[in-house]
């Protein structure tokens, strides 16, 4: 055979080849991509958080929020960025149940007043606990708890000085240092009287307090009434009056911080609040009070709804901006509408209902 038709021969059959591989690959191509993710969005700016849906858990924005938890004790959330997470699977979170619900914080500053926790102990502990009339107070790492033990076989006035600091698992650590009776270490107090962290925690300590040797460690979630606050804590230190808790890599500019508005906003999941159920939620709670911070009471929120103003943003989200708990009411009816004034065109509107009057006609 002459070489030109050896090599013409060859060339036909890899032309030949070529053509069933590419027709191979092309029968093949949509099983090659099936389940393939779907290219980027080049359409959005780098860094975008995605959008929130009914199925995400509802994250959480506050600033300068002051949270009451039950009737003898409050949180001053500086700032906080987390999630609002059920407490029992398959029920929503509701504004109307603080047990229902619990704030899990990535990053934040919140303060506890000292006074208050002492309060809150004073109220809580039974009355057979052995130390009462609880006072806290300290500085910096230092923290010093007194009370009356009524352990012994008289009251006595008791100290506790420690240092405090947070563990991995989010609780507060208090390692006692020592421990005063009568303004006089223990051990020198007649030579044969001795107190241990046991004499003054009482053998049954609290729900959420953990004795180990001379260290205290506090579960909040467990020692305080809801709404319930859980979270990374990266730092705690005394700043007299308060408790200061850090969470996360944050901040504490307090100056700066300052001036943010007062509010606390929820978007993504599903959320329930008054007879509503908001999917996808998107509210937004705002002060509008001219105050350091946004006093909320979770337990009559409805009542600061009502002395509010509500409206709905164009993306079906609602902001409410709701005076304090103890703002006095000022021009508002706090009644709803009736069917029998629904009938009556002639009755005025509602005193706290703007009204909008008629175009004036342009003179000529």
């Amino acid at each position: 055979m002459p070489i030109r038709s050896k090599i013409s021969t060859r060339l036909l059959l890899a032309l030949a080849a070529v053509l069933l591989v590419v027709a191979l690959l092309w029968l093949r191509w949509p099983a090659f991509h099936k389940g393939t993710p779907p290219s980027l969005d080049q359409s959005a700016p780098l860094g975008s958080p995605p959008a929130a849906t009914a199925e995400d858990p509802t994250a959480v924005y506050a600033h300068n929020l002051l949270l009451r938890k039950g009737s003898t004790f409050r949180v001053y959330i500086r700032w906080i960025r987390g999630q609002m997470l059920p407490t029992h699977p398959g029920v929503n979170p509701s504004l109307d149940d603080p047990k229902s619900f619990i704030f899990v914080i990535q990053k934040g500053v919140v303060h506890a007043n000292l006074g208050d926790i002492g309060n809150y102990l004073n109220s809580a502990v039974p009355a057979k606990f052995p130390l009462q009339k609880i006072n806290i107070t300290g500085e910096g790492d230092q923290l010093k708890i007194s009370g009356i033990l009524h352990k012994l076989m008289l009251p006595l006035p008791v100290e506790m000085a420690s240092t405090v600091s947070s563990t991995s698992d989010g609780r507060i650590h208090l390692h006692v240092t020592k421990i005063n009776v009568l303004k006089v270490p223990v051990k020198a107090l007649l030579g044969g009287l001795h107190v241990q962290i046991d004499d003054v925690m009482g053998s049954t300590p609290l729900a959420g307090v953990q004795v180990s040797g001379n260290d205290l460690f506090f579960d909040t979630p467990k020692l305080l009434p809801p709404p319930y606050i859980r979270g990374q804590l990266t730092g705690v230190s005394v700043d007299r009056p308060d408790l200061v808790l850090i969470y996360g890599n944050s901040r504490n500019d307090e100056a700066r911080l300052a001036q943010w508005h007062n509010f606390l906003k929820l978007t993504g999941g599903t959320l329930d609040f008054g007879k509503l159920t908001m999917h996808n939620a998107d509210l937004t709670l705002v002060d509008a009070s001219d105050d350091a911070w946004f006093d909320l009471d979770l337990v009559n929120y409805q009542a600061q709804l009502v002395d509010g103003i509500s409206r709905m943003t164009p993306q079906a989200g609602l902001e409410m901006f709701m005076p304090d708990v103890d703002q006095q009411r000022q021009n508002k009816s706090g009644k709803s509408i009736t069917l029998e004034w629904l009938r009556n065109r002639n009755q005025s509107l509602p005193p706290d209902i703007p009204v909008k009057k008629p175009d004036t006609p342009v003179k000529k």
